[in-house]
């Protein structure tokens, strides 16, 4: 895909979509704004106010798919942590693809980022829930941040855009988003979910059997053949979308579709655990490389299923659902994430119930 020039104000638009939609979430109940006190209710409701509200949908990340399959733990995870989903052995898994933005008809070829969600269903009952984008880290550091770039990234009624002034205003006063926006500039949205890494952007606690903590991210990474050997690099650079993709709005699923109906697809669990003194509290900033990474095994991929009618319609994926053996870190985000995704679930199930408005589809 040829890099054409674009005119300043739809750069800063586009970024400011990646940052409101791939973080709209990632918000808490902390009373950090004055005078009117932050919370988690009103930090949806301004969300809906920018971006509209589609009954029954999930707020954010409303298009999607659920996929199932097994993770495959070849037990060298148990270095860093003792839960059990690190152990030798095979785990249930229940997942969501999906695209930034609260409409659900969005055509795929408009977002920058794609998100994978996973739910470990642990043999003891215990859950592991994850939300991984494909941007390595996020746009903000702080609740505080996030609802000012909100603000700021509101459509404007006359051009269905953020205002470019208002969003440059914000940028020049938070320079923590470069980073985010600068990766975002350099890496084009890819052609397929499976040919996409996605990380944890946050950092959490790992404790070992010994009772060692370490602070860990994690990434998964896409192999480059679906029947590919457990030790395969994972494919790089993933290609971006053809014109034929993005002239067909759902050209991650039927691609999806395609690749599963020829074989199961994988990517590699990775750990990295960070050095004394790397920062577990700020998601805008990457740990250096060279950092231990802990290949802790293969998570597989069966089959898709429509959002409707699939298993992970009624799943929040919380990231702080955690087992034994992993917790949340200092990152003010974790909390912002689960307070922002129990309004939203609570909402769209609370829509979806009622009789009068028939059969949603989130």
């Amino acid at each position: 895909m040829s890099r054409t020039a674009i005119c300043v104000p739809c750069r800063l638009a586009a970024i400011a979509a990646v940052v409101a939609c791939a973080g709209a979430a990632f918000v808490w109940t902390a009373g950090w704004i004055t005078p009117r006190r932050l919370n988690a209710p009103y930090i949806v409701n301004t969300f809906e106010s920018n971006y509209g509200v589609h009954t029954g949908y999930r707020r954010n990340h409303a298009k999607g798919l659920c996929v199932e399959g097994e993770f495959e733990s070849n037990g060298n995870g148990a270095h860093v942590s003792r839960a059990a989903v690190f152990a030798p052995g095979n785990t249930p898994v229940i997942g969501r693809f999906a695209i930034p933005g609260s409409k659900p008809a969005a055509p795929d070829a408009g977002a920058p980022v794609r998100s994978m969600a996973l739910l470990f269903q642990l043999k003891d009952g215990e859950q592991w829930r994850t939300g991984m984008n494909s941007t390595p880290i996020f746009a903000v550091r702080t609740p505080r941040q996030f609802y000012q770039q909100l603000v700021a990234s509101k459509p404007e009624p006359a051009t269905g855009k953020p205002d470019p002034a208002k969003l440059d205003a914000f940028y020049r006063a938070n320079p923590e988003t470069a980073p985010f926006r600068q990766w975002t500039k350099a890496h084009p949205p890819t052609s397929s979910f499976a040919s996409t890494a996605f990380y944890s952007i946050n950092a959490f606690m790992a404790t070992d059997a010994d009772g060692n903590m370490h602070a860990v991210r994690w990434q998964m990474d896409p192999r480059a053949d679906p029947q590919a050997d457990p030790q395969a690099a994972p494919q790089t650079p993933p290609e971006p979308p053809t014109a034929a993709q993005k002239a067909d709005p759902n050209f991650l699923a039927d691609d999806l579709d395609a690749r599963l109906a020829q074989g199961p697809l994988r990517w590699r669990l990775v750990l990295t655990v960070a050095a004394p003194g790397d920062p577990t509290n700020d998601a805008t900033r990457q740990w250096p490389a060279g950092r231990e990474q802990i290949d802790a095994g293969t998570l597989v991929l069966r089959r898709a299923t429509p959002q409707r009618e699939g298993a992970c319609r009624d799943v929040n994926y919380d990231p702080t659902i955690l087992p034994n053996g992993l917790k949340p870190s200092d990152d003010p985000l974790l909390a912002a994430r689960s307070a922002a995704y129990s309004v939203s679930f609570n909402r769209r199930t609370r829509e979806e119930a009622a009789p009068s408005l028939g059969k949603a589809q989130p």
